[in-house]
């Protein structure tokens, strides 16, 4: 398994993607059990956090809550999902980067295939 620390450059903890999404912490909360959004810990002693990336312009990043969805239906952790979403896979450059350049079809066809 990856370091996360090492993919994914900027984390925020609950509090500040609730002011990232104008939302409560709770919601952030809900948003992540429902898979909208993805939280791990990305360094021992660190609480949960959420990446950066996965907030643009106050939204969470289109395509981002079906993804997370397809993947922990096939039994994927939340961990897993954010390397994976994290790691280049020749798109070009990283599934995060594809879906917050809106060119997410590839993305969602790559992660059908990998969730399976």
């Amino acid at each position: 398994m990856n370091d996360l620390a090492s993919l994914v450059d900027e984390w925020l903890d609950w509090s500040q993607a609730a002011t990232a999404l104008g939302v409560s912490v709770n919601k952030v909360r809900t948003m992540i059990r429902e898979h909208d959004l993805a939280a791990a810990v990305p360094a021992e002693g660190a609480g949960q956090q959420v990446p950066a990336l996965f907030i643009q312009d106050g939204v969470v990043v289109k395509g981002l809550p079906g993804l997370l969805t397809l993947f922990h239906d096939g039994g994927w952790d939340d961990r897993e999902c954010i390397e994976w979403i994290f790691t280049d896979m020749d798109l070009p450059g990283r599934p995060i980067d594809a879906l917050r350049e809106n060119r997410g079809s590839e993305v969602k066809r790559r992660a059908q295939a990998a969730a399976l």
